[in-house]
């Protein structure tokens, strides 16, 4: 499983703390989009899909939430909740985030900008597409 924590270096002193992240200096990839989701339930869960070239670091910026992953053969559950800590994600990775703290911001780095084409969005066709690539 192509997942992995990388710890930013922290900056700061008796102002505050700073996080600079630097595109094939921190990141293994080039950032094409960033966003970030807030204000989730908590019974809520995101993501819900894979994609099939896209990587990925997640950041909790605030607050926590868990992140369920799962590459077709084995699955793990990771908690972020350091704002100093991102969450690389290889492609070919269902995702599903949830367990929202009330102050919780998520935000993503990603490798590629949005194509809908890159989504797989069925739990079923995702085992598939994993399992056609291992027996290539």
């Amino acid at each position: 499983m192509e997942v992995k924590k990388i710890a930013f270096p922290i900056h700061g002193d008796d102002r505050g703390k700073l996080v600079a992240i630097e595109e094939m200096k921190d990141l293994p990839f080039e950032i094409r989009r960033v966003y970030y989701m807030w204000d989730t339930t908590n019974d809520a869960v995101r993501g819900k899909h894979a994609h099939k070239k896209l990587e990925q670091i997640l950041i909790c910026t605030s607050g926590s939430c868990k992140i369920h992953l799962d590459n077709g053969y084995e699955t793990e559950e990771v908690l972020l909740d350091d704002p100093s800590v991102g969450l690389y994600l290889s492609n070919d990775m269902w995702r599903e985030m949830y367990d929202f703290t009330p102050d919780a911001v998520l935000m993503v780095l990603a490798s590629q900008y949005y194509d809908e084409a890159d989504y797989i969005r069925n739990y079923d066709e995702f085992l598939e597409f994993v399992h056609s690539k291992a027996q290539k």
